[in-house]
């Protein structure tokens, strides 16, 4: 065989292989004889468990994959991602929706130019402290659930880790004085948010929110108010346990135990974001003259007649003769 016919064969014989080992490849299924994840713990009898060895007293440390953690990171992944989408987006759009159809509600009679004091320095400072540490602990809080997915792509690795790790040192401290504020705001109001057959009447009317020229009668706290009260009563008080059950895991219990304090506080957190943006929009954009009742302690006499007039009467009886309505500067 000459040199020629040897170097056409060869060719051939390469240009066939190239054709054919695609073809071959493809056929194969690189995983049809591999052993599952699943597959592999049930053979090595461990149900589920990977385990190691280690030198602290803590023998649990040595569990490096656990079953029941494939499951709470599925749960915390997905199911928690989304609800707490939900109910922090779903709820301003449902607002933004509020607005366009109702518009900011006014004060029917007009502004009078006489005030009457609402709350005190006290009562300001006790909610303002709640209001901002609570801002800074749910945005936090988010990030930590949704940050990766949604604010990552857009500032960067490096300005999204120190995003990060301010957020969860302003998490840790910024919790005490949530808790504190909250324990004040229970005492002073707690009186004025007893439920009574008032409230009843104010649901059934809507609280005036949905209607113009409708004002049910209210004492101090009408009954949304209220709601509003015990949920962030009840709520942060919820996140107040849980959460030092997280800063604390050495007395919180076992992981199944961290696993669902971290469930319990990323719901009702979700929860009570919803809650507190509501009442947002009404004390800003949504309700002319209710800004005022935080912001200087004062509000004008008419709106204070329209959403709280067994209140102004109560007041007005109180201060007879004394100025409890004062014209406003």
């Amino acid at each position: 065989m000459s040199h020629l016919s040897k170097f056409a064969a060869i060719l051939s014989l390469a240009f066939a292989v190239a054709v054919i080992a695609p073809q071959t490849q493809a056929q194969v299924n690189p995983t049809a004889e591999s052993v599952s994840e699943d597959a592999l713990f049930e053979a090595l009898g461990t149900d589920g468990v990977v385990s190691g060895r280690v030198s602290i007293p803590d023998r649990s440390a040595g569990n490096l994959i656990k079953p029941e953690n494939k499951a709470w990171a599925s749960l915390h992944s997905n199911t928690i991602v989304t609800l707490s989408v939900i109910a922090v987006f779903g709820t301003v759009l449902a607002l933004l929706a509020f607005y366009v159809l109702r518009g900011k509600i006014r004060v029917d009679a007009g502004l009078s130019g006489r005030t009457i004091r609402r709350f005190n320095v006290i009562e300001r400072f006790a909610h303002w402290t709640l209001a901002f540490t609570f801002i800074v602990l749910a945005l936090s809080g988010l990030n930590l659930i949704i940050g990766k997915s949604v604010i990552l792509p857009l500032l960067g690795e490096g300005a999204f880790g120190t995003l990060s790790a301010w957020g969860k040192i302003a998490h840790n401290y910024l919790a005490w004085p949530f808790m504190v504020s909250l324990a004040l705001i229970l005492v002073l109001w707690v009186v004025h948010n007893i439920p009574n057959k008032l409230d009843v009447e104010w649901l059934k009317q809507g609280g005036g929110l949905l209607k113009k020229g409708v004002h049910p009668p209210a004492k101090k706290f009408n009954a949304g108010q209220k709601v509003i009260f015990w949920s962030v009563i009840v709520g942060g008080a919820a996140l107040s346990y849980t959460g030092f059950m997280l800063l604390f895991p050495s007395i919180a219990g076992s992981f199944t135990d961290w696993q669902f304090y971290q469930l319990i506080h990323a719901l009702v957190a979700a929860g009570l974001s919803a809650i507190v943006i509501a009442h947002i929009y009404i004390g800003s954009v949504g309700m002319e003259g209710a800004f005022d009742a935080m912001g200087s302690g004062e509000v004008d006499e008419n709106w204070a007649k329209e959403h709280h007039s067994l209140w102004v009467e109560e007041v007005k009886g109180t201060s007879a003769g004394k100025g409890a309505a004062t014209p406003a500067e």
